[in-house]
């Protein structure tokens, strides 16, 4: 009779990835609750069902009396011995109850617990499923485009990407498959709801430990990550085995690896460079591809003065100040940057940078400590002017923002 029962409730646990067990144990509850609501009360009652056949039976214990007062929790002794003739007036009776017996209403509310749990365990499982995945990277499938919203299905529930995590310059249509770094994931009353992005550094991160093997098994780790998305990102990377080489191993023969991943980025830049605990060596890594003459780093203050030759200004603070940005805040320190020139006619800088010792804490050959956690605070002179191909204007009079330009005292 129950046979269909059994392979009803092994379909949901195999779709739905709902255990037999609770299933069974939501039967339990509905039949109680359809007591309950036919007969006002089921304390009384125990409900057993059998695992491999699916036959269940609903009973109820009642004393033996000689005049019934609560036919809910009492039997009249003349009705107990026709079920047995060794009960006398006392004794615990159970009374096997005929679910046939329940109403129409009674039968509906039962039905609606077995629906409220599937749907309550259903979303437990989704929750539980994408919060283990949470701070990783998932592929996800373009449903529809919702204004500046896009509706991403990941399996079995939808998320959107907002307006917000999007790249800018990145467009996408039905049926396009896209990676995507979860944020995070709630459990709300209508289920749970994910949270992605597109834009996160971290999703950058997590592309190359997919796509590298060495950065997968911990031979090479990714230190740092500064990201503009959509335009540039600059990573600084580190090996734990001297014999390789965690640039070329991120880059790959012929730049496949690396390239794979600024496919997926819809040809974002990627610079990866090398991690120093020397802050730097670091800092004069970051500013790649620009070449530094020197630097004068002040760990406590987490602030470093840069010299670079007269030509190579404008190429280490990037068009619009990008390349020196991201190399702040990849290493956490707010970084001047001036030319040779400029750094002679400063006298403070020349100050400094004559009396800079190299001898001192900070030699180049030993180790520094680096701290991951920091505030970026990046500062550039205004007094440098860029033109669409990023050419630098020493006097600032072809700013955009149309300021005049600069005194030489200013300079």
């Amino acid at each position: 009779m129950n046979k269909e029962l059994i392979e009803a409730l092994d379909m949901l646990e195999k779709e739905k990835d709902i255990s037999k067990d609770t299933l069974l144990e939501a039967i339990e509850n509905s039949l109680l609750t359809a007591c309950k609501n036919h007969f006002g009360r089921a304390d009384n009652v125990r409900v057993s069902i059998d695992k491999e056949s699916g036959d269940f039976h609903v009973w109820a214990e009642k004393t033996v009396t000689e005049q019934v007062e609560d036919p809910v929790l009492e039997i009249s002794l003349a009705d107990a011995k026709l079920l047995n003739p060794v009960y006398e007036a006392g004794d615990i009776v159970d009374v096997e109850i005929q679910s046939k017996q329940f109403g129409r209403i009674a039968t509906q509310n039962a039905k609606n617990v077995i629906l409220q749990k599937i749907r309550e365990e259903e979303r437990k499982v989704l929750f539980n499923k994408f919060y283990g995945k949470e701070k990783d990277v998932v592929t996800g499938i373009v449903q529809r485009i919702n204004g500046k919203n896009i509706s991403i299905n990941l399996g079995k529930l939808d998320a959107v990407l907002t307006e917000n995590e999007q790249v800018k310059g990145e467009v996408f249509k039905p049926t396009d498959r896209i990676k995507l770094y979860i944020l995070e994931v709630r459990d709300t009353p209508k289920g749970p709801r994910v949270m992605v992005s597109r834009t996160h550094p971290e999703l950058v991160k997590r592309l190359f430990e997919a796509e590298v093997t060495e950065v997968q098994d911990g031979t090479v780790e990714i230190k740092s990550i500064s990201r503009e998305a959509g335009s540039r990102t600059k990573i600084a990377v580190w090996s734990n085995n001297p014999d390789v080489d965690p640039v070329g191993a991120c880059v790959g023969v012929n730049g496949s690896r690396v390239n794979m991943i600024v496919q997926e980025l819809h040809g974002e830049k990627i610079d990866i460079i090398n991690w120093s605990d020397n802050p730097a060596i670091l800092i004069e890594n970051a500013l790649s591809p620009a070449k530094v003459v020197s630097v004068m780093a002040d760990p406590d203050e987490k602030t470093a003065k840069v010299v670079v030759p007269d030509y190579q200004l404008s190429l280490a603070i990037g068009k619009e100040g990008q390349n020196a940005r991201l190399a702040a805040r990849l290493t956490g320190y707010k970084i001047d940057i001036k030319s040779e020139t400029q750094a002679k006619d400063a006298e403070d800088w020349y100050d400094d940078y004559d009396d800079y010792d190299y001898d001192d804490d900070y030699d180049y050959d030993d180790d520094y400590e680096y701290d991951d956690d920091y505030e970026y605070d990046y500062d550039y002179d205004d007094g440098y002017a860029y033109e669409d191909d990023g050419a630098y204007e020493e006097d600032g009079s072809d700013r955009e923002d149309g300021q005049e330009g600069l005194s030489e005292d200013e300079q």
